[in-house]
C-alpha cells in the first residue's frame, strides 16, 4: 500500500451494552422482526416475522437477562441469556449459560457486531462463575453453524428434533464453548 495509512478501530470500542427493561419491548420485537424478514428474503427458513412479540421479551426480561447492544446511540443488536434450558438441553448442573435470539440489525450494526454481542454473552456467563456457553442453532442453516464454529463453538449434539411454538418440528444442533 503506497502512501495510504489508516487506523482500524476495533468494533468493541464502538458498541455499548445495557440490560433491557420493559421500555424496550417494542424495540426488541421490532429487531426480531427485522432479522426474521431478512431471513425470509435470504431464503433461510428459520425465524418468522411476528413469532416473538413484546410479551415474549417481557417474559424473558422477567425470567433471565436480555441485553441490548448500541452503536452511535442506536440499538444494533440484542440477545437473551438464560441460566437453564431444560426443554432443549435436559436437566443440567449449573455450569452453563444459554444464549438465545442473538440478533443484529443488518443495516445499522457495524461489521463484526455479531461476534461482539456473542462475546458479551460469554463474558456475562464467565462472570457468573459458569464455564460453558451453550446455544442451539437450526441444523438446516449450515452458514449459522459455521459462524458459531468460527467463534469457537463445537456441536455436542449434531441433530436434535425440537418443536417450535407454532408446532413446527425442526432439527437443531446443540453447541457449546468452554470459557476461560
Amino acid at each position: 500500500m503506497s502512501g495510504h495509512s489508516f487506523t482500524v478501530i476495533p468494533v468493541t470500542t464502538q458498541v455499548t451494552f445495557r440490560q433491557a427493561d420493559e421500555r424496550d419491548l417494542d424495540l426488541l420485537a421490532g429487531m426480531f422482526d427485522g432479522v426474521a424478514h431478512w431471513m425470509v428474503r435470504s431464503g433461510i427458513d428459520q425465524w418468522k416475522p411476528g413469532a416473538r412479540g413484546p410479551e415474549h421479551f417481557r417474559a424473558r426480561i422477567a425470567e433471565g437477562e436480555v441485553w441490548i447492544a448500541s452503536h452511535e446511540g442506536r440499538a444494533v443488536g440484542a440477545y437473551e441469556l438464560w441460566w437453564e434450558d431444560a426443554e432443549v438441553w435436559g436437566p443440567q448442573p449449573p455450569v452453563a449459560g444459554y444464549v438465545h435470539r442473538l440478533m443484529t440489525d443488518r443495516e445499522a450494526a457495524p461489521a463484526g457486531a455479531g461476534r461482539v454481542v456473542l462475546a458479551h454473552a460469554e463474558e456475562r456467563i464467565a462472570a457468573s462463575g459458569r464455564s460453558l456457553a451453550r446455544l442451539d442453532c437450526e441444523a438446516r442453516n449450515p452458514r449459522l453453524g459455521s459462524y458459531y464454529e468460527g467463534a469457537g463453538y463445537t456441536a455436542v449434539v449434531p441433530h436434535l428434533e425440537k418443536v417450535g411454538a407454532d408446532g413446527r418440528v425442526y432439527a437443531v444442533r446443540l453447541m457449546e464453548k468452554a470459557l476461560a
